[in-house]
């Protein structure tokens, strides 16, 4: 099973950059989906954007544009590059990995928040 650990996240102020990761370590399947996700105080959970082992990625609508998703695979570890940040961007963030098929991340976002998903820590982003 994989472990997933997230950190990057700060304070900021609006209209500044942050870079997310999320590191994976354990078993590594060689098909999989690895998505962040955000929660807002007083809010439900969202899903940001999605990274098929195959390179593709699928953006939540209101996320296009503003924040990039990445891949390392040979440090094992997922990016989220947060542009141009907004107040309504504060959120504790969070990754979420499965092994699925790459097809299946175009729906993986949907899929993650319907199930009881074991969160880890999350990193936290403020935005001011």
């Amino acid at each position: 099973h994989v472990q997933l650990v997230e950190s990057g996240g700060a304070s900021v102020q609006a209209g500044g950059s942050l870079r997310l990761s999320c590191a994976a370590s354990g078993y590594i399947p060689s098909s999989y989906c690895i998505g962040w996700f955000r929660q807002a105080p007083g809010k439900q959970r969202e899903g940001v954007a999605v990274f098929g082992s195959d390179g593709r990625k699928i953006y939540a609508d209101s996320m296009r544009g503003r924040f990039t998703i990445s891949g390392d695979n040979t440090q094992m570890t997922l990016y989220l590059q947060m542009n141009n940040l907004k107040p309504e961007d504060t959120a504790m963030y969070y990754c979420a990995a499965e092994d699925l098929a790459t097809y299946q991340c175009e729906t993986y976002m949907e899929w993650v928040l319907k199930r009881d998903e074991l969160w880890g820590q999350g990193t936290q982003v403020t935005v001011s």
